[in-house]
C-alpha cells in the first residue's frame, strides 16, 4: 500500500520528467524532492518550478542564437558566391578586351570623347577603312573620266600620280589589317595600330589633295564637293561669312552618306550663349533632327544609303512653321518650331561638325561622314518649284542669297577635301 507521501512524491516526479521531456531538454532526469503529506501538491509545484523555468528561457536563448548564426553565415556565404562570380567576370573581361575604354555615347548626356576618333572595334576599324578606299577609288575613277574628257598630259600624269597613291595606300592598310588579326587577345596593341592607320591615311588624303588642286582651273567655283571620311573631331569646314539676323529660311544641300549609326551633323551655326542656334543633325539610331534655339523637329529624311540626295528645310519664326524637301518632293512639315525667334546674327557657321562652344568643342561622335556639295541659304521660304529645279540641277535654279556655294567661301581643316562635285552631272 502506497503511502500518502510517497504517492504525492510520485506524482511530482512525473510531471517534472513530462515538462522536461515536452521542452526537448535532452536526456530526462528524475528529481526528488519530498514534499509533507498535508501540503498541497500545487504549492509544492510552484515552490520548485524555478530551475526548471531558468533552464528553458537558457535554452530558447542558445537556440535563437544557434539560429541567428546560421543565418549569418548563410548570407555571407551568398556574399562571397556574388563577388567570386564578378571578379570572373572582371578577369574575364580584362583578357578578352584588353585596355578597352568604354564610353557613353547619348548626345547631351555623358561624358564626350573631344580629344580624338570615337573608339571602335576591329570589325568596324576594318569597315571604315573600307569605306575610305571605296571613296579614294570613286575619286580615282572620277580622275580618269576628267582625263578622257580633256585628253591633257597632265590629266594623265595626274592619273599615274593618284593610281599610285592609292595602291601605297591599300598596301599599308594591308598591314595594318595583317597586323591586327596576328594580334593575340592578350595584347595591348589595337588603339596602337588603329591610329597608326588613321594617321597613315590622313596622310595620304593631304597628299592626294594637293594632286587634285591642279584641276581647280578646270571647274567653275561652286562645283565642288567636300569629303568628310572619317568620324574625327577635328575634320571639318568653316564658312567665312556669318549669317544676318533672319525671320524666316531656306537651307539647301546635296548630301551623300551611308554612316552608321548616324550620319551625324552636316552643318551647325552657333551664337554668342546658343552653341544650338541652327542645327542640322543625325545622331544614333534617332532621325534626321533640326534644331532651332535649342527647339528640335524631326525629319523625315531617308538619305542613308550611300547615293546622292538633294534636301532642304524652310522655316518662318511666325507660328514656327517648316517643310522638309527630300529629293523636290516635300516629305514633311510642322509648326511650333521655336515660334517668333529670329536667328540671331553674328555667329559661326560649320559644316561637319555640332558645336558646344562658339566655334568648338566638336564631340567626334557627332561628326559627319559624307559628302557634302551646293550649300545654300536663302533668307526667305523658297517656293516648291524654285526647291523641284535645285533638286533637278536645272540651269534656272537660285543659287543663296545668304550663303552661296562658291570654294572661296569655305574653309576645310583637319584633312576634310575638296573635289569635283559629280551629282549634277549624273542627273543631266
Amino acid at each position: 500500500m502506497i503511502s500518502g507521501v510517497s504517492w504525492k512524491l510520485f506524482l511530482l516526479t512525473f510531471f517534472l520528467l513530462d515538462l522536461g521531456s515536452s521542452q526537448d531538454f535532452g536526456q530526462a532526469r528524475f528529481i526528488c524532492t519530498s514534499v509533507p503529506a498535508n501540503m498541497d501538491m500545487c504549492a509544492a509545484t510552484m515552490q520548485n518550478s524555478g530551475p526548471a523555468e531558468d533552464l528553458k528561457t537558457t535554452v530558447l536563448q542558445l537556440r535563437e542564437t544557434v539560429l541567428q548564426q546560421k543565418e549569418t553565415i548563410m548570407n555571407q556565404k551568398e556574399t562571397i558566391r556574388e563577388l567570386t562570380a564578378k571578379l570572373s567576370r572582371c578577369e574575364s573581361q580584362s583578357i578578352t578586351d584588353p585596355g578597352e575604354t568604354r564610353t557613353g555615347s547619348r548626345r547631351k548626356e555623358t561624358g564626350k570623347n573631344t580629344m580624338g576618333d570615337v573608339s571602335r572595334t576591329p570589325a568596324d576599324t576594318l569597315n571604315q577603312l573600307s569605306q575610305t578606299l571605296q571613296s579614294l577609288k570613286q575619286r580615282l575613277e572620277n580622275l580618269e573620266q576628267f582625263s578622257r574628257n580633256n585628253n591633257s598630259a597632265q590629266a594623265n600624269n595626274l592619273k599615274d600620280l593618284l593610281q599610285n597613291k592609292i595602291e601605297d595606300l591599300e598596301k599599308q592598310v594591308l598591314s595594318r589589317v595583317n597586323s591586327m588579326e596576328e594580334s593575340k587577345p592578350g595584347q595591348k596593341n589595337e588603339t596602337e595600330q588603329r591610329v597608326k592607320v588613321e594617321s597613315t591615311l590622313t596622310s595620304l588624303h593631304h597628299r592626294i589633295s594637293d594632286l587634285e588642286k591642279g584641276q581647280k582651273e578646270n571647274r567653275p567655283a561652286d562645283k565642288f564637293q567636300l569629303t568628310f571620311l572619317l568620324r574625327t573631331n577635328y575634320m571639318y569646314a568653316k564658312v567665312k561669312k556669318s549669317l544676318p539676323e533672319m525671320y524666316s529660311f531656306t537651307v539647301c544641300m546635296w548630301i551623300k552618306s551611308s554612316a552608321s549609326p548616324g550620319l551625324g551633323t552636316p552643318f551647325s551655326y552657333a551664337v554668342p550663349g546658343q552653341a544650338n542656334e541652327l542645327v542640322l543633325i543625325e545622331w544614333g539610331d534617332n532621325p534626321m533632327e533640326i534644331i532651332i534655339n535649342d527647339k528640335v523637329a524631326k525629319l523625315p529624311f531617308v538619305i542613308k544609303d550611300g547615293k546622292w540626295h538633294h534636301i532642304c528645310i524652310t522655316w518662318t519664326t511666325r507660328d514656327g512653321v517648316w517643310e522638309a524637301f527630300q529629293d523636290g518632293v516635300l516629305r514633311g512639315n510642322g509648326e511650333n518650331l521655336a515660334p517668333y525667334h529670329p536667328i540671331k546674327p553674328q555667329g559661326v557657321l560649320v559644316l561637319g561638325q555640332e558645336q558646344d562652344t562658339l566655334g568648338g568643342g566638336f564631340d567626334a561622335t557627332q561628326a559627319f561622314v559624307g559628302e557634302l556639295a551646293n550649300f545654300n541659304i536663302w533668307d526667305r521660304k523658297l517656293s516648291s518649284g524654285e526647291i523641284y529645279n535645285l533638286a533637278t540641277c536645272n540651269s534656272k535654279a537660285l543659287v543663296g542669297n545668304v550663303i552661296s556655294w562658291a570654294e572661296s567661301n569655305v574653309d576645310v581643316y583637319g584633312g576634310a577635301t575638296k573635289w569635283t562635285f559629280e551629282a549634277c552631272r549624273q542627273i543631266n
